[in-house]
């Protein structure tokens, strides 16, 4: 117990996991972010992208696919909110090899700066679940 943490990882809809871990890796702007055990208290925007983390006892890597959010860091608490959470047994391959396919059509249409960065949102979106996904189905 003296080299963790307690986590919770929450998303609009649902508890995705809470309890005791050893380390937590997720995206922010510039790159991966890990967080251990006694980090430094504060607030990080966290994008979407896969995260791992390693409950305590573990030696095996737990992954997910998280939207845009952010992580709070206090008293060796780490609380990760986010607008989505799905572990890759949830991800849907067909489902997001569609949006993967209707998000670079929308790209290649001529569109506004907002319905750009939207469809390239849903193309990172679409990505990221599609990676995850493949690790874990094949």
């Amino acid at each position: 117990m003296a080299n963790s943490f307690y986590m919770q990882i929450l998303s609009v809809n649902r508890l995705f996991y809470s309890g005791r871990c050893e380390s937590l890796i997720f995206q922010e702007e510039d790159g991966e972010r890990e967080i251990q055990a006694y980090h430094e208290n504060m607030i990080i925007a966290v994008h979407e992208g896969e995260i791992r983390f390693r409950p305590e006892d573990s030696k095996e890597w737990v992954y997910g696919v998280v939207g845009v959010g952010f992580v709070q860091i206090a008293n060796n608490r780490v609380t990760l909110l986010v607008e989505t959470a799905e572990s890759p047994e949830e991800i849907d391959i067909r489902r997001a090899e569609e949006a993967k396919e209707r998000a670079l059509e929308q790209l290649r249409q001529k569109q506004s700066i907002q319905e750009y960065y939207r469809s390239n949102a849903s193309l990172s979106r679409a990505m990221s679940r599609l990676k995850v996904a493949k690790r874990f189905h094949s």
